[in-house]
């Protein structure tokens, strides 16, 4: 049903898998590992704009806080004439719900496609979308810190403490990660100076705590290779905010590179 999505992840992780094999050998681990990874940046390269355009976007809306409220205010009974200038007062700011949107609907895509893909990785004798038997034998059998990349907690077994000594670490790790990664970019919205909304808050709470917890949870549940996936996203999303906080005007939103400034939204 989703073959427009796995088959381009499948082909980006056979494509860096292919690269690191020829220099590092077919059936190396780290040849699967690195692919992994550069499966994430891969996608956060393509994202990159989109990613500044999310960063204003938000930013847009707490802003506009006061203009919105004052819209439901007037026309209180009339649904349609409320998303109308809803709709207009974003436009004339240059705030872009699609803008918003792109990076979260990317990446969720790219996840459900690489959690598909690995788990169709089922018998060595099987090619699975752009990969071949052999690649899918050496996928089952490349370890992470000697645990296999296939392997789940709660399919251990009686390897659980072995699987555990390295998942758990992981899972820690990216749940630690999601919720600093939260508290950044909470800090962010106070240095606006900007009141936060119920909504606002409501997704705060989320992020800081709720988002974390179930990562430790679905850790569980997902292979090691998937685990490596989270852990690399939050590093990217982690290093972008900076990234971002440094080229992004805080009163304006103009996004600066050197000398230069880029006026204009970015959608």
């Amino acid at each position: 049903m989703l073959d427009f999505v796995y088959y381009p992840v499948s082909a980006v992780l056979w494509l860096w898998h292919t690269v690191f094999a020829a220099l590092l050998g077919a059936d190396s681990d780290p040849a699967w590992v690195l692919a992994i990874v550069f499966l994430v940046l891969t996608l956060r390269a393509l994202l990159l704009r989109s990613f500044f355009a999310q960063a204003r976007f938000q930013r847009g809306l707490v802003k506009l806080q006061p203009e919105f409220a004052e819209i439901k205010r007037k026309y209180p009974d009339d649904a349609a004439k409320q998303a109308a200038e809803l709709q207009r007062v974003r436009q004339e700011h240059g705030v872009s719900m699609l803008g918003g949107c792109l990076p979260m609907v990317g990446q969720a895509l790219v996840f459900i496609g690489l959690f598909h893909v690995l788990r169709s990785f089922q018998r060595a004798d099987t090619g699975n979308y752009v990969f071949s038997a052999a690649q899918v034998d050496s996928f089952l059998g490349a370890k992470f810190l000697g645990v296999p990349l296939a392997a789940t907690l709660s399919g251990a077994g009686d390897a659980l403490f072995t699987v555990a000594v390295v998942a758990v670490p992981l899972m820690l790790v990216a749940a630690v990660a999601t919720h600093f990664t939260a508290r950044f970019a909470v800090a962010r919205q106070l240095e606006s100076g900007v009141e936060p909304t119920p909504q606002t808050r409501i997704m705060n709470t989320l992020t800081l705590w709720v988002f974390p917890a179930g990562a430790l949870l679905a850790g569980a549940i997902f292979p090691v290779a998937i685990l490596l996936y989270f852990l690399t996203q939050n590093a990217c999303t982690f290093a972008q905010q900076h990234l971002i906080h440094r080229r992004m005007n805080p009163s304006t939103g103009v996004v600066t590179g050197g000398n230069a400034e880029s006026p204009g939204p970015v959608r």
